[in-house]
């Protein structure tokens, strides 16, 4: 019996390794395992010194032949069934002609008023569109609006945007001067009771990014960067697909490419406010010197200097 119980969980350790949640065990099964271990529980013989074995108690003691020991088959794996889908289709985003003022407030118009965007928001709050110059050189993605954004319906208004408008400064540029967006439209919503505010944020899944996707492939036909700069490791998975990296550190500070322009990936601003170093502010600064490279900006040797350890 031990040798059963041992290849049994020996088969149960395996499939626990691929990713098996749980397994299908007939009752007849169950009956024989709980029989073992009574039975099992139940000894409580004498050792014998000369043999060191333990005899079962009188009491349980039968001239009736052991039963055979059941034969162990591989259990049947119940296999999960597939999830639902949350959200239709990604949309097809159809650009009407015009000038790019005109082009961006029929967009916005659309993404504000889209039924899934805002059947995925709470009451009270706003679906987000990318702000800023539509002539901009340089784009500035994120992954999803945050508490502050889907309340002023703006991306990158909290804490990580206020530092992203300092390190934007740095750049010798205006807030107004670039485009900000995000991969998401909403924020993603996590369990929440009933009439409270959400706590916290969780990471928008590849079926959301996939969705919102286009309303970002059309601000980047419109907008025309020369340069988009992908924020954090969620924003780089939605520009350039979830399996292109395992790290961000694998690719921060390269150029990578998506929808024909060249994208330089960096961590998020929230990061440098987990982790405010010079050395974390200079791996930023250092992708953020490439990109004002890479447009022709100008850059004076204090730029150049900035964060460098003393």
């Amino acid at each position: 019996m031990r040798t059963a119980l041992t290849a049994i969980t020996d088969e149960l350790k395996r499939l626990k390794a691929t990713g098996v949640k749980s397994v299908a065990v007939s009752d007849e099964s169950v009956a024989i395992l709980r029989r073992a271990v009574a039975a099992r529980a139940a000894k409580t013989g004498d050792r014998k010194p000369e043999t060191g074995k333990i005899d079962p108690p009188a009491t349980l003691r039968s001239s009736a032949p052991a039963a055979p020991a059941p034969v162990l088959t591989r259990p049947v794996v119940k296999a999960p069934a597939p999830s639902e889908p949350k959200l239709p289709a990604p949309p097809v985003v159809i650009l009407p002609d015009g000038d790019k003022a005109a082009r961006l407030a029929w967009l916005r118009d659309l993404v504000l008023n889209h039924p899934v965007c805002t059947a995925n928001i709470r009451p009270g709050k706003k679906v987000v569109l990318g702000v800023g110059s539509p002539d901009a050189k340089i784009m500035f993605v994120g992954e999803a609006p945050g508490a502050e954004e889907e309340v002023q319906g703006e991306p990158f208004v909290g804490p990580a945007g206020q530092l992203l408008t300092k390190m934007i400064n740095g750049m010798g540029l205006k807030r107004s001067d670039i485009y900000i967006g995000n991969i998401m439209n909403w924020r993603p919503q996590t369990p929440t009771t009933a009439g409270a505010e959400q706590i916290g944020n969780r990471a928008p899944t590849a079926e959301e990014m996939a969705f919102c996707l286009p309303f970002l492939r059309a601000q980047i036909e419109i907008v025309n960067p020369d340069v988009i700069v992908a924020l954090g490791s969620t924003a780089a998975q939605g520009l350039l697909g979830a399996d292109s990296f395992k790290t961000l550190g694998e690719i921060r500070g390269r150029w990578k490419q998506f929808a024909s322009k060249p994208v330089m990936v960096t961590y998020h601003p929230s990061y440098i406010l987990r982790n405010a170093s010079n050395r974390s502010k200079r791996m930023v600064w250092e992708d953020l010197l490439q990109v004002m490279e890479r447009t022709g900006m100008p850059i004076s040797d204090k730029q150049r200097g900035y964060f460098l350890d003393k």
